[in-house]
């Protein structure tokens, strides 16, 4: 059985999740996705993008909840794992960074999206900037905020990379180490996918798929050949 919901009014649903509800021995059992990227046969093979597939029983069940959610044009949902925008991911976003800045010189802050317009978003990362947080970008399109800049940003170091496939994932790390904390999600930070889009992202507690994850941020930081970085004053 197959269920299909479409969006609503007001907000295009924009998010990457699939979930798999099935009855094994008595019991219900949950498969979630989540994704980066479109179900898209031709940008499948243009973009590269991630995806988790999961077992984990607090996903599925927040999957559900999701979907029950959007059956009913319910954006206001409560979720353990998911955060969900319009409603919730910009501010976990937000307060993950607040841990960050209340580590001064400690805090490290990694994140790889399409575009930045977000003003909440934008004032954080100068906030910890100005705390002496490490901050480390990879900005394939838009980006409204300078980097280097003294004593407003030159903690923040801001990269785009546009290679032979179009860089779509979004990859948000907080921490270093042990402390690390890694999500994936479907929007970036530009306004209309934090504020007026649908989008879903999740936290990868798996510490070898996490590590996979952190492998991809590092290289392309460490790349030569495609890397355009930002100067002070915006040019690349």
């Amino acid at each position: 059985c197959c269920k299909i919901i479409y969006g609503f009014e007001d907000y295009k649903v924009h998010s990457k999740i699939c979930l798999i509800t099935r009855r094994e021995r008595g019991a219900v059992r949950h498969i979630t996705q989540v994704g980066t990227g479109n179900y898209n046969e031709k940008t499948a093979k243009q973009y590269t993008d991630v995806s988790l597939i999961t077992a984990y029983e607090r996903i599925g069940q927040d999957a559900g909840a999701f979907f029950n959610n959007m059956a009913l044009g319910n954006l206001s949902g409560h979720y353990s794992r998911l955060f969900v925008a319009p409603t919730s991911l910009k501010n976990n976003i937000l307060a993950l960074m607040d841990e960050q800045i209340a580590k001064g010189k400690d805090g490290y802050i990694l994140l790889k999206f399409n575009s930045l317009t977000d003003i909440d978003v934008i004032a954080k990362l100068r906030e910890a900037s100005c705390a002496g947080v490490t901050v480390e970008m990879i900005v394939r399109g838009i980006c409204c905020i300078k980097a280097g800049v003294p004593g407003k940003t030159e903690n923040v170091h801001i990269r785009s990379i546009v290679g032979r496939y179009l860089e779509h994932s979004r990859i948000y790390c907080f921490g270093e180490g042990e402390d690390m904390t890694i999500y994936i999600a479907s929007g970036d930070f530009l306004t209309r996918n934090t504020e007026r889009r649908v989008e879903v992202g999740v936290r990868v507690d798996d510490r070898e798929i996490a590590k996979k994850l952190r492998g991809i941020l590092d290289l392309q930081l460490r790349d030569t050949v495609n890397a355009r970085e930002m100067q002070p004053d915006g040019i690349y």
